[in-house]
C-alpha cells in the first residue's frame, strides 16, 4: 500500500467558451469595484477588452508585466495599487502576467482574477518565482494562489504557433517532474499522466491548424491539470535548472523549460523506473526522454539554449548554481553530470544516452 498525503488547492475554476463574458459577475461575487488590470504591453487590447467588460469597476490598466517578475517592476504596480485604492486584482496573459498578478497579491493580499491565454498552468498553483539582480528565487504560499480562473478557449486561439508549442512543453514538464516528486501521490499521477497525455496529443493538431477550437479545448484542459500536479507537489532538478538559466541569462521561461525537459528527465531516468513506465504507455515510446525530444523537434520548438541567446561560457557558471543550493532530487547531483545535461541541451543535441539513435 502506498502511504501518501494529498492537499487540494483551493480555487474556482470556470472552463467553457466564451466565459471571459462572466467575469463582470466573477467581479462582484468577490465584492470588488476599484479593479486593477494587468498584462503585458503585447496584450495591451486585451486588457482594453478586459476594461471594457468591468466598467466602472476597472479603476486602470498596467501593461508592465514583463518575464520573470522581477522585483523593480512589481514595485511600481504596487505602488500604483496604492494610489488607486484597488481592492482586486484581474490579469489576463501568460505566466510574466499572473507571475505580476500574484507578486501583487503576496504584498498586499488583493484577490486575484485570472484569465490564462497560454498553458502556462502558473494560474493554478500558490508558487511565485521572483528575479532580483539576475538571481530568481520562488517560494509557495496560498497568499499568491487566485481566487478565480477564467479559463475561455476562445482567447487561444489566436496564440501563435511558437509560444503554443513551447508553452505546451512547459505545461508537460510539470507534469512529468510531479510524477517522481517526493511528496507525490496517485491522485496527482493520475492528472500528471492524463496531461502529458492530452498535451502530447493536442500540440500536433494545433501546429497544423492552430484555429482548431477543439485541440484548443484539450491542451487548455491539459495546461490546467498539469498546473495543479506543479501546485501540489515539489519539483525537482528541471525547474531549479530553468529558474537558474531563466534568471542569470534572462532566457525566455517557456522555451527554456521547452529545451531542457528531455535533458532532466534523462537525467533522472536511472532512479524513476515507475514514471517512466508511466511516460512511455502514455506516449507511447519506450524513451519517453526521446519522445519529448522529438515531439519538440517535430513541431519546431527551438532546441538549444544556445538558440536563445545563452553563451556557451555560461555552462559551467549553470552547472555551479545549481549545485550551490541544495534541494532534493531523486538521483543525486552529480556536478560533472549536470554539466553535461546542460551542455547538451546548449547545443541542441538529444538527450546524451541516447544520441546514437
Amino acid at each position: 500500500m502506498r502511504d501518501f498525503t494529498y492537499t487540494a488547492n483551493p480555487a474556482r475554476v470556470l472552463f467553457r467558451s466564451g466565459s471571459l463574458a462572466m467575469l463582470p459577475d466573477e467581479a462582484k461575487r468577490l465584492d470588488a469595484s476599484r479593479i486593477l488590470v494587468l498584462s503585458t504591453q503585447e496584450q495591451h487590447d486585451s486588457a482594453s477588452r478586459v476594461a471594457a467588460l468591468l466598467g466602472s469597476a476597472c479603476v486602470d490598466i498596467f501593461p508592465g508585466a514583463v518575464m520573470h517578475t522581477p522585483v523593480a517592476t512589481t514595485e511600481q504596480a504596487v505602488a500604483r495599487v496604492a494610489e488607486l485604492e484597488i481592492d482586486a486584482i484581474v490579469a489576463i496573459g501568460g505566466g510574466s502576467t499572473i507571475g505580476l498578478s500574484k507578486a501583487i497579491a503576496l504584498r498586499t493580499d488583493l484577490p486575484q482574477i485570472v484569465v490564462p491565454t497560454t498553458y502556462a498552468g502558473s494560474e493554478v498553483t500558490p508558487i511565485i518565482g521572483e528575479t532580483r539582480d539576475g538571481l530568481k528565487t520562488t517560494q509557495t504560499t496560498l497568499k499568491v494562489l487566485p481566487e478565480v480562473v477564467i479559463y475561455d478557449v476562445d482567447l487561444t486561439l489566436g496564440l501563435p504557433r511558437g509560444m503554443s508549442v513551447t508553452s505546451g512543453m512547459n505545461a508537460i514538464a510539470h507534469a512529468v517532474e510531479a510524477l517522481y516528486a517526493r511528496d507525490g501521490n496517485p491522485i496527482i499521477d493520475m492528472m500528471a499522466v492524463e496531461g502529458v497525455g492530452a498535451m502530447a496529443r493536442s500540440l500536433p493538431l494545433i501546429a497544423r491548424d492552430a484555429a482548431d477550437q477543439e485541440a484548443r479545448s484539450d491542451a487548455q484542459y491539459a495546461a490546467w491539470l498539469c498546473g495543479t500536479c506543479l501546485g501540489a507537489v515539489g519539483m525537482s532538478l528541471h525547474h531549479k535548472l530553468c529558474h537558474t538559466l531563466g534568471g542569470r541569462f534572462n532566457l525566455p521561461h517557456a522555451e527554456t523549460h521547452s529545451i531542457l525537459l528531455p535533458h532532466a528527465l534523462n537525467y533522472n531516468a536511472p532512479a524513476v523506473p515507475a514514471a517512466l513506465a508511466a511516460l512511455a504507455s502514455t506516449l507511447d515510446d519506450p524513451h519517453p526522454a526521446y519522445a519529448l525530444y522529438r515531439l519538440a523537434e517535430g513541431l519546431g520548438a527551438p532546441l538549444g539554449l544556445r538558440d536563445l541567446g545563452m553563451p556557451e561560457g555560461g555552462i559551467d557558471e549553470a552547472a555551479d548554481l545549481a549545485m550551490s543550493n541544495p534541494y532534493w532530487n531523486p538521483r543525486p547531483l552529480e556536478r560533472d553530470a549536470i554539466r553535461g545535461c546542460i551542455a547538451a541541451a546548449w547545443a541542441g543535441e538529444p538527450p546524451q544516452s541516447l544520441d546514437s539513435r
